[in-house]
């Protein structure tokens, strides 16, 4: 195995050797960061400087106590629905209280998360089934492009207000021939640059956000058009970015009894979508750091908490660690934390130099970035990636997004969690090992030999993964299940990652036995039944 090369110092000693590295990647990444942040937040029903305010929270404060040095925190499309669904519920038809008594909730999720990673309970995001979470990241996907496709083309968003993601998602053929052609244009060449940006053969153009290219293009075209005119006031066409200011916001005084439950609603909502974004990111972004660096999982959540705390009382959005800007920041060359850092501190400096400028953004700007955004979280690659791993899969996936589009996100993930359930008893697996399965652990000549004896599915596997975890590292060790009925994609894929970590410690792993298996697509890490015990029909 290639050797990962030498890792960064971190800490001041980190700053000190990597310092123009990560400012560089620090002020690139700030460039994606600013026009997006203003967008997620005007589409979550915030002022869009307070998703700003956020990220430079993310960056400048999260960067000390989190050990994820390429993670980029700040405000995440993904929760645009959640924030901007509080906003709504919560004021009842006042945005100004419904925004403050969002921040209330996001200030409780916050607390909650620095709780559950106090506690080590990060784990409990492998209870949660692949295909259930990316069923509900496509759904959010629909949900933000069902709105933003409306602002792209002039609909006063008066005419939005109220509608579910199928009245709008109905809606879209009346606004496209009716839209408002000035407007039209900025948002047909937003969508232009950001779906096309990719394709340019110019590499020193592909190094410029399309993002920031849409900003100042936009802005050109606004005042060609003129739309700083009464003559659109009724449709908004600028953005109204608000002040930028370091002052106590969240409230909790207007919660009445009746509101209390969606009040702790959306405080799940935030803690859970919120922390299960951000575990995956922190996932994804381990396996591409070139340093083969492993964060530890609880203490981000703790940093993240720690960050909605003080952005929800200041008035900001909630922050994940966000996996573009994460992204970025690895292609950019970042090297250690200090970019996150550097990126919060040149967002600081842009806020308070640019604010005449943001003030000239149209709103159709923003919503091609977002609708960018949410193609890419609902991309048809997704619904081929599942389909490619199964088609029990792809059920659970389809089930997990139409339940989100007619309800909301917790009723959608629970409906895929249990239709996982369902299609696992109707393949022959025992309701009493759902939750509990068997293992054995045996050592012969230095051999750990772990034994799984019943099914292995997603609801058991924080037991099989806890035995695993007992193993001291830097031994061989062989998982054999050729004495496990039945073995889901989600343990497939958590085992297969927690072999590579293992490995990567200096230990040997093998998984075995899957010879009698039958897999349920050719997908190498597929759901799989073992014929030898005839678990099915």
């Amino acid at each position: 195995m290639k050797s990962a090369p030498r890792k960064p110092a971190t800490g001041f000693k980190g700053l000190k050797e990597n310092w123009k590295d990560d400012i560089r990647s620090g002020f690139l990444v700030s460039l994606i960061a600013l026009p997006l942040s203003l967008g997620i937040a005007g589409a979550s029903n915030f002022p869009p400087m307070m998703g700003v305010l956020t990220a430079i929270v993310g960056g400048i404060a999260v960067s000390f106590f989190t050990d994820s040095e390429l993670t980029i925190k700040g405000p995440a499309a993904g929760l645009i629905v959640i924030a901007a669904g509080a906003v709504d519920e919560l004021g009842r038809g006042d945005a100004v209280l419904g925004w403050h008594l969002a921040l209330g909730s996001i200030v409780v999720a916050g607390i909650l998360q620095i709780a559950t990673g106090a506690m080590k309970l990060p784990r409990f995001a492998d209870f949660v089934p692949l295909s259930a979470v990316h069923g509900m990241l496509v759904a959010i996907g629909i949900i933000i492009m069902s709105k933003q496709i409306h602002l792209a083309v002039g609909v006063a968003p008066s005419e939005l207000k109220g509608k579910a993601p199928l009245e709008l998602i109905e809606m879209v053929p009346h606004s496209l021939l009716n839209m408002e052609y000035h407007i039209a244009i900025i948002g047909l060449v937003g969508l232009m640059i950001m779906f096309g940006w990719q394709y340019l053969s110019f590499l020193f153009l592909k190094k410029i956000p399309p993002a920031l290219v849409v900003l100042v293009i936009s802005i050109v075209l606004g005042q060609l058009f003129h739309l700083f005119e009464p003559t659109y006031r009724d449709i908004k066409p600028l953005i109204n970015p608000g002040e930028f200011t370091l002052s106590y916001n969240a409230s909790f005084a207007g919660i009445t009894f009746d509101l209390i439950p969606v009040f702790i609603k959306y405080v799940l909502m935030f803690l859970l979508v919120g922390s299960l974004e951000s575990l995956l990111t922190v996932k994804a972004i381990d396996l591409l750091d070139p340093y083969k660096r492993k964060a530890d999982m609880s203490r981000d959540i703790v940093a993240v908490g720690a960050g909605n705390v003080v952005a929800g009382l200041l008035g900001g959005l909630p922050m994940i660690s966000e996996v573009v800007r994460s992204s970025a920041n690895i292609n950019n060359g970042g090297k250690t934390r200090w970019a996150n850092l550097f990126h919060g501190v040149f967002l600081l400096v842009f806020v308070t130099a640019l604010i005449p400028v943001i003030r000239m953004v149209p709103v159709a700007a923003m919503a091609t970035m977002l609708i960018f955004a949410g193609f890419q979280l609902a991309s048809p690659e997704e619904f081929k990636h599942i389909y490619h791993i199964g088609k029990e899969q792809l059920i659970i996936f389809l089930v997990t997004i139409a339940a989100t589009l007619v309800t909301d996100l917790l009723i959608g993930i629970g409906m895929g969690i249990l239709t996982k359930f369902i299609m696992q008893l109707s393949y022959g697996v025992k309701l009493s090992d759902i939750f509990a399965p068997k293992i054995e652990i045996d050592v012969n000549n230095d051999i750990y030999f772990v034994r799984v004896t019943r099914a292995a599915v997603f609801s058991n596997y924080l037991a099989l993964k806890g035995k695993l975890e007992t193993l001291p590292q830097g031994k061989n060790v062989k998982v054999d299940f050729s004495e496990a009925p039945y073995v889901d994609h989600t343990v497939m894929e958590n085992i297969t990652r927690f072999k590579n970590d293992y490995e990567q410690a200096g230990g040997k792993m093998e998984l075995v036995g899957f010879e009698s298996y039958q897999t349920l697509s050719d997908h190498p890490l597929a759901a799989r039944k073992n014929q030898r015990l005839t678990v099915i029909g």
